[in-house]
């Protein structure tokens, strides 16, 4: 690899770190617009996976305590049943529609929750409900590793505060992306080469999620949600632009 490949590599893995330790999501949104210049698709969507695992296993010692896991337990089952039906997805499916679809449900959604200036707190469906965000956001990490954008917009939807919806888009999106990694791995869909990407990307993910995570502590609640609707916009705005520019 040339020197704007490791360049682009580190950068990459410096800004989607930081958006994860920030926001406890978002590793994909930063770092593949950026490490789909230098590396094909196939070594670019593991490698993310790879390093929102990172991330999130480095910022969540100092995020536990005032995570809430009575609320996450039901994204978890349904996450976790869910990741091997979007794993199986990958052969048969088109990833465009899937991308099409949800950018568009985002774009709708996070707009009228920022437009919305009434606190929402819908309680519809109970735990039921949750796991039901839960599996659908598991066969979504698992087929594309989009694991946080349903449930994310869901916990927006409950009206929970910055650390009870840090705690489900964290633990979620970590428990998700590292099932879809090893189903992955075992389906034979990660080439070895990844290892060596991540070793490189490693320093820059730990050093971006550690200062995402300082800023993280200084943010309140409605600042926590706008960050969090914000990066929401870009995500779904960023899959949309991408599955028209496909076609």
């Amino acid at each position: 690899m040339g020197t704007l490949t490791y360049a682009l590599l580190l950068f990459g893995a410096l800004a989607g770190g930081f958006v994860s330790g920030l926001a406890g999501f978002g590793t994909a949104l930063m770092a593949l617009g950026i490490w789909l210049y230098v590396l094909p698709p196939s070594l670019a969507v593991p490698l993310v996976l790879i390093c929102s695992v990172i991330a999130q296993t480095s910022t969540l010692p100092s995020m536990w305590k005032s995570f809430d896991l009575s609320l996450v337990w039901p994204f978890l089952i349904g996450g976790l049943i869910g990741v091997p039906l979007g794993t199986m997805l990958i052969a048969s499916a088109d990833p465009k529609v899937f991308k099409l679809s949800v950018g568009i449900l985002i774009l709708v959604f996070s707009s009228a929750l920022y437009l919305n200036k009434r606190p929402l707190a819908i309680k519809f469906g109970g735990r039921l409900a949750d796991c039901a965000i839960g599996f659908a956001g598991g066969v979504l990490g698992g087929l594309a590793g989009l694991s946080g954008p349903l449930p994310i917009l869901w916990a927006n939807i409950r009206g929970w505060n910055k650390h009870e919806r840090r705690g489900i888009f964290q633990l979620f999106n970590f428990t998700v992306l590292a099932a879809a990694l090893v189903m992955q791995t075992v389906s034979g869909i990660v080439e070895l080469k990844v290892i060596w990407l991540a070793a490189v990307a490693f320093p820059g993910t730990l050093i971006g999620a550690w200062a995402g995570a300082r800023v993280y502590h200084a943010l309140n609640d409605k600042h926590f949600g706008d960050v969090v609707l914000g990066l929401l916009f870009v995500s779904g705005l960023t899959l949309v632009w991408n599955s028209i520019g496909a076609i």
